[in-house]
């Protein structure tokens, strides 16, 4: 797959169909009319969502790329919206269930990716249940983790941050003993 299919084959402005300088896969520039576009990765909002047991709650992916492997709730960030609001969004829509954001696991992305993760921890409130993007969801203690069966290298780094931030110790590990500070107020 591409990095950039949008600008793979692109020679002419979209604006005044002047020959355009294109440097793949960043950008297109056109000297006649003014015109120009940048492209970048695009940010995805994830949530980690655990149980008041220490539980991960984990969805089985229902579509492709990842479909039928394991992954936490995530999507694009739409115009419009904070990556904070993002995330609530795709938990409700993966999981059908409300969450109280957490702090920040970590921000993951490659070079050859189009898209830049940036993951919380959350807290579930409630349920969650199947989906129509989720064909099973199921809470895992950490040492259940599916970690031979998970969507995407990002997941599987995100939930050793988010494991390794919870281990004694650590300045997450203090917070939690002291009633979950780093949560939204409920």
């Amino acid at each position: 797959m591409s990095l950039n299919p949008a600008l793979e084959e692109a020679r002419f402005c979209p604006r005044c169909a002047a020959p355009a300088e294109v440097t793949f896969p960043r950008s297109i520039v056109c000297a006649s009319c003014g015109y120009r576009a940048y492209y970048n990765p695009k940010p995805v909002a994830c949530a980690i969502p655990w149980d008041d047991e220490g539980r991960i709650w984990l969805l089985r992916r229902g579509f492709e790329p990842g479909g039928g492997l394991w992954t936490f709730p995530g999507g694009f960030v739409d115009l419009g919206e904070s990556v904070e609001q993002a995330a609530h969004r795709e938990v409700g829509e993966e999981l059908a269930i409300e969450i109280e954001l957490g702090p920040l696991v970590g921000v993951y992305s490659r070079a050859d990716d189009r898209v830049a993760l940036i993951v919380f921890e959350a807290r579930a409130l409630g349920e969650p249940r199947v989906t129509s993007e989720a064909t099973e969801v199921r809470s895992f203690a950490p040492k259940e983790l599916p970690w031979e069966d998970l969507a995407f290298w990002s997941t599987e780094r995100a939930l050793r941050d988010a494991l390794r931030a919870r281990e004694p110790g650590t300045a997450r590990a203090a917070l939690d003993a002291m009633g979950g500070a780093g949560f939204e107020p409920a």
